[in-house]
């Protein structure tokens, strides 16, 4: 958290006990230059989410022709991937020989198990034209016995993401089961992934799962007395039947599940077991990994 962030809550602490929140991230802006990205986690303070390992914010952005999103081949391993997008498309494609333009309100799953690579582009009609971004990237641990597994690929189309009205707050279930719904993408262990999009004033009830975190894409809300800033992650604690409230129009994801362990990080490479991310690192290196297909001539390199 940052010593802004940090003194603002020790603030609103003073006056009212803070146990609903355990912290609040506000993520710097990390200039990509075509467009920003905010990452909430891991972070010093806070590695995970459950089984969330990995929060980027992306955009919103306008690319003029001849701009845009442009990542190289790259790996992963013991993961996956879950893209969402408020605005834009993504071209997705991956060693499995997958190709799947991401548009908004789909969800793009890759799970890298034992090891995948994969790009991130654009079709040439869409970067030929002005065009925007804005959507969350994120990461989820695998539980160990599923570090392994081969690599797949799932796309759900937006029409196949439950919607609903809760107290008059439209709600779509991501992952995983809340307000009675349950969404159709697949998951390795208890995961919740909620979006809401809340008018002024407007509550939500949050549902209850072991480790929580609610980020404010856009607008400001209230959770326990605390205000949270847009693109600011909140840490909630155990504490159950949260409400989290409007103070002005506001988009909101709520991440969490159950806690599945100390996960090692570097790069591109997630895993239980440090050794398990230096093999990774050297099979990249020796060029052991598959191609994608359609995207063979260009990577990226392993960090020096």
């Amino acid at each position: 958290m940052s010593n802004l962030a940090k003194n603002e809550l020790e603030t609103q602490c003073q006056e009212k006990p803070c146990s609903a929140i355990e912290r609040v991230i506000k993520p710097r802006d990390k200039d990509l230059g075509e467009f920003t990205v905010r990452r909430s986690i891991p972070t010093t303070e806070q590695k995970q989410i459950g089984p969330w390992v990995f929060f980027d914010h992306m955009g919103p952005a306008v690319f003029q022709p001849g701009q845009g999103v442009n990542v190289r081949p790259h790996p992963h391993i013991n993961l996956a991937t879950v893209t969402y997008l408020f605005a834009g498309e993504i071209l997705h494609r991956d060693s499995l020989g997958s190709e799947q333009a991401i548009r908004p309100g789909d969800i793009n799953l890759m799970v890298a198990g034992k090891g995948i690579v994969h790009s991130e582009r654009e079709r040439r009609e869409l970067t030929d034209s002005m065009h925007q971004l804005h959507g969350l990237q994120l990461w989820l641990a695998l539980p160990e016995k599923d570090e392994e597994i081969d690599p797949a690929f799932y796309h759900y189309p937006s029409a196949d993401i439950p919607e609903l009205e809760v107290d008059g707050v439209t709600v779509k279930v991501m992952m995983g089961s809340a307000y009675g719904k349950t969404s159709p993408v697949k998951t390795f262990a208890k995961t919740i992934y909620l979006e809401a999009r809340m008018d002024h004033e407007q509550s939500l009830k949050l549902p209850n799962t072991e480790e929580r975190g609610l980020y404010v894409v856009e607008g400001e809300v209230e959770i326990d007395g605390v205000t949270i800033e847009e693109h600011s992650m909140a840490i909630l604690s155990g504490k159950q039947d949260l409400t989290v409230t409007a103070i002005k129009s506001s988009r909101v994801a709520l991440v969490g599940g159950e806690h599945l362990g100390k996960r090692y990080i570097e790069w591109n490479f997630v895993s239980s077991r440090k050794e398990r991310i230096e093999q990774a690192k050297q099979d990249w290196k020796d060029g052991k990994y598959p191609k994608v297909p359609g995207d063979e001539l260009e990577f990226i390199p392993l960090p020096e």
